[in-house]
């Protein structure tokens, strides 16, 4: 089954704990803290690879979480940093953030890599800590927790060339003729559900990759049928076939068919407009199609090739892939474009919320990023981790932020998932 979109969830792997230990060998009087940190956590890497053409494992798998590091030991042994989580999609897969829309990566080539989820660091054992005021701290961090974000998959088919047209037009059958491709083939509608892929070699070693996009119908730019679903798997090709039923076969005029699915790429993106084409007059074989032939010539002129061919005999299909082989180390490849609805990322210098405060239930929440991972990395089961802690919320502003809000002895604050009581 093709799948060309996915929704999942990424996390890169926790940081491990740090360790309070000291030293206790013989002769050694007095020995001092000697807690090793702990382990970085693992990434979570998409790799482009071009021998994949569908998302279809990540229906079946959406969850992926890096490993978390290794916890220090004592002697000053840091904890192992855990592996990347490497994980291999399609070249030609965007990648963004399913909360924010931000683009994370659009990966084209071969062997590209992103990091979509960073690893914690490990947190520092109590070796980390020692000062001239305090020779034997009982203090130590948490592992940092790894990041985690929702995920949306978009792949878009990489072909030199890409066919569209009305449903039931040929392109099917025109890709079947001149590739290994061998799609289902019948005298209906809509018989094409995914795009295929088709390498088309010639006799003198070039060869060329071509995409049959599924038919497209009047309203396919604001999604109507399929339409969103495959017109972006036209983006990044360099020509377009558009593909007309030049006999008329379905008492349709081919004119009024040309006009409409150019308008339709129009309204889906400009760019895609204005991309390099050539119209295959397809049918040739069936009565009619010579007089719709020369309106069709008489319509657009010379500015615009057009050939005609019979998909069902093979005639006139040479010159065609000829001619393409011909023209596409002419045609650059196409500037990765993202449609207008969509946004790049874009980064404003702009000064950031370190912590929000609210009341529910009586209770004061103090929510924020950096807040709750202070809270996650903090060992609480030590004095020194939570007199640690206290200096961090007063050195943030919490303290008085609190106290702005009315806080009174004895209240319940809840930080992340830990709940504690105030004391002035």
């Amino acid at each position: 089954m093709f799948y060309d979109q996915a929704k999942i969830y990424v996390k890169g792997g926790d940081g491990g704990a740090g360790a309070v230990a000291f030293r206790r060998e013989k002769y050694v009087p007095e020995g001092g803290p000697a807690g090793g940190d702990g382990g970085r956590g693992g990434n979570v890497i998409f790799v482009a690879d071009e021998g994949l053409r569908t998302l279809a494992d990540f229906r079946y798998k959406r969850h992926y979480k890096a490993d978390r590091g290794e916890h220090g030991q004592g002697k000053n042994m840091h904890g192992k940093g855990a592996e990347d989580l490497v994980v291999r999609i399609p070249a030609g897969t965007l990648i963004k953030d399913q909360d924010t829309g931000e683009v994370l990566a659009d990966l084209t080539e071969h062997g590209q890599t992103v990091v979509v989820a960073k690893g914690g660091r490990g947190g520092r054992g109590n070796a980390r800590f020692m000062s001239n005021t305090n020779k034997a701290p009982t203090l130590a961090e948490n592992g940092e927790p790894g990041q985690e974000r929702y995920l949306t998959l978009e792949l878009k088919l990489l072909a030199d060339v890409g066919l569209v047209g009305f449903p039931n037009v040929g392109k099917s059958t025109l890709i079947s003729r001149v590739s290994a491709a061998k799609p289902k083939i019948a005298d209906y509608h809509f018989t094409t559900l995914v795009p295929n892929l088709g390498v088309v070699e010639l006799e003198d070693g070039n060869s060329f990759v071509m995409a049959d996009i599924p038919g497209l119908i009047e309203g396919a730019h604001s999604g109507a049928g399929l339409g969103h679903e495959y017109l972006r798997h036209t983006e990044r090709t360099r020509l377009i076939l558009h593909v007309l039923d030049i006999a008329g076969s379905e008492e349709r005029d081919p004119l009024e068919d040309f006009q409409i699915i150019q308008e339709e790429l129009r309204q889906y993106s400009p760019e895609l407009a204005e991309r390099p084409m050539f119209v295959v007059a397809n049918k040739m074989d069936i009565p009619g199609a010579e007089e719709n032939l020369k309106r069709l010539r008489d319509e657009l002129g010379s500015e615009t090739e057009i050939f005609p061919v019979s998909a069902a005999t093979g005639e006139g299909l040479k010159p065609l892939v000829y001619r393409i082989a011909q023209v596409l180390p002419e045609i650059p490849a196409p500037e990765i474009f993202i449609r207008r609805d969509e946004q790049h990322k874009v980064t404003h210098v702009e000064p950031v919320e370190r912590f929000a405060i609210s009341k529910e239930d009586g209770v004061f929440v103090v929510s924020g990023k950096e807040i709750e991972k202070h809270v996650k990395m903090t060992l609480f089961e030590s004095d020194e981790g939570v007199y640690r802690f206290q200096a961090i919320l007063k050195t943030m502003g919490v303290d008085d932020a609190l106290r702005a809000e009315g806080i009174k002895e004895g209240d319940k604050v809840k930080i992340a998932e830990m709940e504690f009581e105030w004391e002035n």
